[in-house]
């Protein structure tokens, strides 16, 4: 009986927790469930769910990618560099973080893959060494628009119409985005779902020496999840600065943890049991839509990652002590 308990609670816990979540800040707020909201929510999400799509590579091939915070800042305020100090044309101002990005993974994947220095401890410290590259670069300030230089005088560029639409523009309604993190969902959901790359990404994780000896090259599929991994955190370093308009340093560091819980509450999202691109949307639209119905409760914003934690937390012991008694 316990082990159908936990079983039930694996497969269906943050489905009924999302569906409680949902009904109850809909009925202590009749704003809730408006349109305007919900769509709050999903752009609210739109860039920690990129974060975490990069972070369900990794944790695909068995592997673990804690620098995905620190390259999202370095791709903000490169991004932002790029339009404010040099006014490069806007092509270079998308390409070059993602550029940067893949070199971060790059890196990453040649401490694990062939230095063997175990993933946590690799990402650990690419995190800090790719933290103090963006500070220097930066010299410890934000970056915006004619922002006053230390050489003296002002930066000559501003921010670009047509990028910040990215952050803050909106295609027949719809925020864009929202528009974005449903493109690359379904584009990842597709290459890990219906490709057969998506089927060596789990087959590599699954077991790495049978994936061997079953003709796969380990290595190279590792190589490729890490600096995916990197592409995506430039990605959602690049959605932020055109949501916000400047280069924010440190900007992606407290999104690593909401990434990381939206990954592991997908883990359990309809018994998947494994890194899943549905479920780790899932697990990032229930802390979107808890962290928004907690501010119109005027919960204090330094409570937020109390409940952050806990979310993580709670999917980290359901997914565990469920593969345990599996």
């Amino acid at each position: 009986m316990k082990e159908k308990y936990i079983s039930y609670l694996f497969k269906y816990g943050a489905a009924a927790l999302m569906a409680a979540v949902l009904i109850y800040f809909s009925l202590v707020n009749s704003h809730f469930l408006t349109y305007g909201n919900l769509t709050d929510i999903l752009r609210s999400i739109s860039i920690v769910t990129l974060l975490a799509l990069g972070v369900t590579f990794t944790l695909i091939v068995n592997g673990f990618d804690l620098s995905v915070g620190s390259t999202m800042s370095l791709s903000t305020v490169i991004t932002a560099s790029l339009m404010v100090w040099y006014e490069l044309p806007i092509w270079a101002v998308i390409l070059l973080p993602i550029v940067v990005g893949a070199a971060v993974g790059l890196f990453n994947s040649l401490l694990i893959v062939k230095l063997k220095i175990p993933d946590l401890l690799a990402t650990l410290g690419t995190m800090y060494v790719v933290a103090g590259l963006h500070r220097t670069y930066t010299e410890g300030y934000s970056i915006y628009n004619h922002m006053p230089l230390i050489r003296g005088g002002n930066a000559p560029g501003s921010f670009y119409t047509s990028f910040l639409w990215l952050g803050q523009g909106k295609w027949l309604g719809i925020p864009a985005p929202v528009i974005i993190m449903f493109v690359f969902v379904a584009l990842v959901y597709i290459i890990l779902e219906h490709t057969k790359w998506g089927r060596i990404l789990y087959m590599t994780g699954g077991n790495e020496e049978a994936a061997h000896l079953s003709g796969v090259r380990v290595k190279k599929v590792k190589l490729i999840a890490y600096v995916v991994s990197g592409i995506f955190a430039s990605l959602a370093g690049i959605l932020f600065t055109a949501r916000v308009g400047s280069g924010q340093i440190d900007a992606g560091s407290p999104l690593l943890m909401e990434a990381v819980a939206a990954v592991f509450v997908g883990f359990s999202f309809l018994g998947a049991g494994k890194p899943n691109v549905i479920g780790t949307f899932f697990g990032a639209a229930l802390i979107g839509v808890l962290l928004n119905g907690l501010t119109m409760l005027n919960l204090p914003y330094y409570a937020f990652e109390i409940v952050k934690g806990s979310v993580l937390l709670l999917a980290l012991a359901v997914t565990y002590v469920y593969g345990k008694r599996k």
